[in-house]
């Protein structure tokens, strides 16, 4: 198969799709590589570590963009929509829940798009998003602390405290990957964390690992607000697979909330689970509303991109691989790959997608 590697072009994405190793891997197996010259610059990867293991680096852009398979990290802007092909398949991040325009111009290409963020296993596991949500998290807690400074906005609060003052109080809003991470740095500052989750048994392996030093809470409106209102940094975790997050956070509840407070909202790929949320850039990362200081980059990760690069193929490779040999005949082989496909043959293949703008979705057979 002829695959593409574009160079990213979302601001301040530094991210690579592929990286030299699973390239020499492809060639290896007889698969042709196109690689779009400086695509791995931001990694500190470049042009000749891919030259070495045989791709071909070609000067434009729509010449990856005319391989068979793209593999790239965040979903096209509309600069790319032109690039998108009926006779192609897209791998990459695509978060289509909280993206109408993107939806439309796959459904009008006729693309066959794949969602790293819905490849799920029998076992409800998301092998292609845990490794990004691993970094976003753990993220999370270390913006938070500098957004804290007073020069950045904040409360002028330290994290840990000092003897004698008390540290900063942090609320996570969900348990999952982003949570777990989130509280992992937290803890480790010597915040005072609050965990919210619907889940019990998350809130019980959380109680247990950390003896105490977390405080859980089964989230419902009361308990946010709670939680929320005595925060000096609020995390916002949430995900639903596939579909728009939901706001735990109204913009009423901003005006009860500690001034100078900080929200960090990683759910904002998916809408944010914080009403005043929307999408920022690390270019120009936080706005204020209400007093309260919004943190929202929609890609985090791109901050620490080798990090990010390397632990978003250590999961991606094998599917790559799968596709790359089979196809789209790798959906029937493999349920949690085909559980990734968003878009095809102009139709949507996921229920959530479907649902969050009101189509019909086909599910592919």
């Amino acid at each position: 198969m002829l695959i593409g590697l574009p160079k990213e072009i979302k601001d301040s994405e530094f991210r690579v799709g592929l990286t030299p190793g699973v390239v020499k891997t492809l060639v290896g197996k007889g698969h042709q590589v196109l690689v779009e010259t400086g695509a791995g610059e931001g990694s500190f990867i470049a042009d000749e570590e891919y030259r070495v293991v045989g791709a071909c680096i070609v000067a434009h852009a729509e010449e990856a963009w005319a391989a068979e398979m793209v593999v790239k990290v965040k979903e096209p802007i509309a600069s790319e929509y032109a690039y998108l092909r009926e006779d192609m398949i897209l791998f990459t991040f695509l978060h289509l829940a909280s993206n109408e325009p993107l939806t439309q111009a796959l459904l009008s290409s006729g693309s066959t798009a794949i969602a790293y963020e819905t490849v799920q296993t029998q076992t409800g596991q998301l092998p292609l998003l845990m490794p990004m949500s691993e970094v976003a998290g753990r993220m999370a807690t270390q913006v938070g602390a500098s957004i804290l400074q007073k020069h950045e906005g904040g409360r002028g609060v330290l994290m840990g405290g000092v003897p004698g003052v008390a540290p900063a109080d942090v609320t996570i809003l969900g348990a999952g990957i982003v949570g777990a991470n989130a509280a992992k740095i937290a803890v480790g500052m010597g915040a005072q964390v609050t965990m919210l989750d619907i889940s019990h048994d998350r809130l019980a392996y959380f109680d247990d690992i950390y003896n105490g030093r977390i405080q859980t809470r089964k989230s419902n409106a009361r308990a946010i607000e709670e939680a929320v209102y005595q925060a000096d940094l609020v995390i916002g975790a949430v995900l639903i697979p596939g579909k728009k997050a939901p706001w735990l956070v109204t913009r009423d509840m901003l005006s009860n909330m500690r001034k100078s407070a900080v929200i960090v909202d990683v759910a904002v790929d998916q809408g944010g689970c914080i009403e005043t949320s929307k999408p920022t850039t690390h270019s120009q990362p936080t706005y204020v509303v209400d007093g309260i200081v919004h943190y929202c980059v929609a890609n985090m990760p791109g901050a620490v991109p080798r990090t990010s690069t390397f632990a978003l193929n250590n999961q991606t490779a094998d599917y790559v691989l799968m596709l790359a040999g089979q196809g789209i005949a790798a959906f029937s082989a493999n349920p949690a790959l085909r559980a990734g496909l968003n878009t095809y043959r102009g139709y949507v293949a996921y229920p959530g997608v479907a649902e969050a703008f009101g189509l019909t979705v086909h599910p592919y057979s």
